[in-house]
């Protein structure tokens, strides 16, 4: 086995464990704040989901490139292959459309109340959760080309007819049948890209006004920024960090559908660029939200309240 195998396998081992654990610890904040009774905001729900979706990610690309890079070359069945490639795509599709319905709700959310926005405004969190469930069946819909598509590389089909993407194999299609296939699974993403930078955009823009308008209170004193506005540059920096790792992913899915037999270098690179977002963003998220802070303020009410009761019940 050669060095430059070993140093992608821990690589992809090492990619995979810390995101893993971000993910994992993130959902654990989420858990003790249902224990402790705080207050779950409309994004924690959304969040959830980016959290379940990256975990997918990860996983099921991750392990399996990991096992490949250190050696064991032949490990799947076609039905295994199948699956891994199957759910990896629809964890990396909700991931998408969880962080875009992020952004959009931030950006509405933030707007001004004699906005176009301000009667969307009052009605689009009661869609939430139907927006969510909707983007999980809609990539779980589209990527079921990957179940037809893909076989393992224990598959008796000719080789000249499959592409190979290292622990499984893609069976070639025609250049009409490939482009009716990029354009159904692409067009999903690159309508959800669209919206996160308007999104983007329009959360910048308030973000500016309003720190103009506030300019000369903050000359006088430097408050905290309010929770809202450290909601939106959080927001902001996890939307900035898909796009920057989502166009570097595409850059190589592009070269991957155009190479007739892409190389080992070319396959591993999109392999570890695609698992950057799922591993970085729960780091992110958790750098930047008040989590201890909303735990304390639920603590400190808990205890209120008990004391309150056993007042009562002295008197």
């Amino acid at each position: 086995m050669a060095a430059s195998d070993v140093a992608v396998g821990i690589i992809f081992l090492a990619q995979t464990v810390v995101g893993a654990l971000g993910n994992s610890s993130l959902l654990l904040h989420y858990l003790v704040l249902d224990f402790t009774g705080c207050r779950v905001r409309h994004t924690d729900l959304i969040l959830q989901h980016l959290i379940v979706a990256n975990l997918l990610t990860l996983l099921c690309k991750g392990v399996p490139q990991t096992v490949e890079a250190l050696g064991v070359k032949i490990f799947l069945s076609d039905v295994g292959c199948k699956l891994l490639f199957y759910l990896h795509r629809v964890g990396r599709g909700v991931s998408i459309g969880s962080t875009c319905l992020l952004s959009v709700f931030q950006a509405i959310k933030i707007s001004p109340e004699d906005s176009s926005c301000s009667e969307l405004k009052l009605n689009i969190p009661k869609y939430i959760g139907s927006s969510i469930y909707l983007s999980w069946v809609l990539y779980l819909l589209v990527n079921v080309v990957f179940l037809m598509h893909m076989t393992g590389r224990r598959s008796t089909k000719n080789i000249t007819i499959l592409k190979d993407f290292g622990y499984c194999s893609g069976v070639r299609q025609d250049s009409t049948t490939h482009s009716l296939y990029a354009a159904l699974l692409t067009f999903p993403d690159v309508l959800c890209v669209g919206l996160m930078l308007w999104a983007s955009s329009s959360m910048v823009l308030i973000l500016h006004r309003h720190k103009q308008r506030m300019q000369h209170l903050h000359r006088s004193s430097s408050p905290r920024s309010s929770p809202e506005s450290r909601a939106t540059k959080t927001i902001l920096l996890l939307v900035s960090t898909f796009v920057s790792f989502y166009t570097v992913s595409c850059i190589f899915q592009v070269i991957l559908s155009v190479i007739y037999n892409p190389g080992w270098f070319v396959v591993s690179t999109s392999a570890i660029i695609s698992g950057c977002f799922p591993a970085v963003s729960p780091f992110l998220l958790m750098s930047r939200d008040s989590t201890a802070s909303r735990i304390h303020a639920a603590w400190v009410q808990n205890r209120k309240n008990a004391s309150h009761v056993r007042k009562i019940y002295i008197i």
